[in-house]
């Protein structure tokens, strides 16, 4: 009988990166005969596959519910759950896995449930999908600008520095951490798996369980993605349009680019703002599709020159980056985070600045004036997601991770 897998998220809707990553791996672990299970917050999507799922009560904390009360109960949600806790607790007496790979639990689960595992035996894989463990406010940005002061373990930096916008919310995430770290609540997980040598390297800095992480690479099934043919098309952005993806400055570099086209693929909550913005600098010129399916986005890469990824946050592991390079289209992208180590300068993409318009134009017009070149950046970004991110390998080092995990004391 094959192994028994619960993956754990508190959105089961894809909503973005880690549930996108989660049900890719997921249908990937079932062709390989394991049996999967998921567990999270009920809402109105469902899991694919067979259907099997355990529910928590949905909450929703952006925007905090109305009313004191609320507002109090969702902070101390954030804190320990122990609806969640009895609620996963039942689910594992149901399913009986052998195996809990978990997501993003912070906030909406919190810690709770690590504690209904570890009383249940079940060993722990977490991916780390971002720099929460090291970071109140998940990212390492205050405003704009980098933050990673927090490396020192005094989350007090959180509330000095704002980093959540005000002063009650910035408390609460820098309670939350310090209550989390001095509780030893992240202590069940046996294997934290970064995604990025970048990732990694933060959270060792931070101090986290250095002897327990591991570095995997997200999976791409390249063969189901057709390549692009031929040369030309426009400038395309693909990702969620809040202010550290840096869509702006991205508009900022078209503006530069007068005959040049772009169409901005996602949603989020500064797309009004960023619409606007196109018209002043580049009107007539940029698309906003909104949300589409992941068929529609890879068609919509395909027809580009170029895939421009503007960060102003210290990425992980964008899928829009290797998608991209699966698509045979070569990547712009700024130089922070996980970002440096998807592009090979001049071979399949080129890296630029993070916030210099100028710098990211002058890339972007290299690539547009000489679409045949951008064809062969393009190609090799492909063979490199061929031999790099294969989906069969990922599988075969998760099951190394999850003996790992078993073989650990607990």
């Amino acid at each position: 009988m094959g192994t028994r897998i619960l993956h754990i998220n508190k959105y089961l809707d894809r909503r973005g990166g880690a549930e996108g990553y989660m049900y890719a791996v997921a249908e990937l672990q079932t062709a390989h005969g394991a049996t999967v299970a998921f567990w999270g917050m009920a809402s109105p999507g469902r899991p694919p596959g067979d259907g099997r799922s355990g529910l928590a009560p949905f909450i929703e904390l952006e925007p905090p519910p109305p009313g004191v009360i609320p507002r109090a109960r969702a902070a101390a949600r954030t804190l320990w759950s122990e609806t969640c806790r009895r609620s996963l607790a039942r689910f594992l007496d149901d399913f009986q896995p052998d195996v809990a790979h978990v997501h993003n639990i912070y906030h909406h689960l919190s810690p709770s449930i690590l504690a209904a595992l570890r009383s249940h035996g079940t060993p722990v894989v977490m991916t780390l999908h971002d720099y929460k463990l090291a970071c109140p406010s998940y990212h390492f940005l205050a405003g704009d600008e980098i933050c990673t002061k927090c490396l020192d373990g005094h989350f007090r930096h959180a509330v000095e520095t704002r980093c959540k916008g005000s002063l009650s919310s910035s408390a609460l995430v820098a309670l939350e951490a310090r209550l989390h770290r001095t509780l030893h609540l992240y202590d069940p997980v046996d294997v934290f798996i970064s995604p990025s040598r970048f990732l990694g390297e933060m959270i060792r800095s931070a101090g986290v369980y250095p002897d327990r992480l591991e570095q995997l690479g997200f999976p791409v099934d390249s063969s189901a993605i057709p390549v692009k043919k031929q040369a030309g098309g426009p400038v395309v952005f693909v990702g969620r349009l809040s202010r550290e993806k840096g869509v702006d400055v991205l508009l900022d570099a078209m503006a530069r680019l007068p005959d040049a086209r772009l169409v901005v693929v996602g949603e989020g909550p500064q797309r009004q703002e960023l619409e606007r913005h196109a018209a002043e600098v580049a009107g007539g010129r940029v698309t906003f599709t909104g949300q589409v399916a992941r068929t529609e986005a890879l068609a919509l890469l395909r027809s580009a020159t170029v895939s421009a990824v503007p960060s102003r946050w210290l990425e992980n592991l964008p899928m829009s980056v290797l998608e991209a390079h699966s698509s045979g289209v070569p990547v712009v992208v700024s130089d922070l985070g996980g970002l440096p180590e998807l592009v090979s300068p001049e071979v399949d993409g080129l890296v630029v600045r993070s916030g210099d318009a100028d710098a990211l134009a002058l890339a972007l017009r290299a690539l547009l004036d000489d679409p045949d070149r951008a064809l062969e950046l393009g190609r090799a970004g492909r063979r490199r997601v061929e031999s790099s991110a294969r989906p069969s390998d990922h599988v075969d080092r998760l099951s190394a991770i999850y003996r790992r995990a078993a073989a650990r004391p607990r």
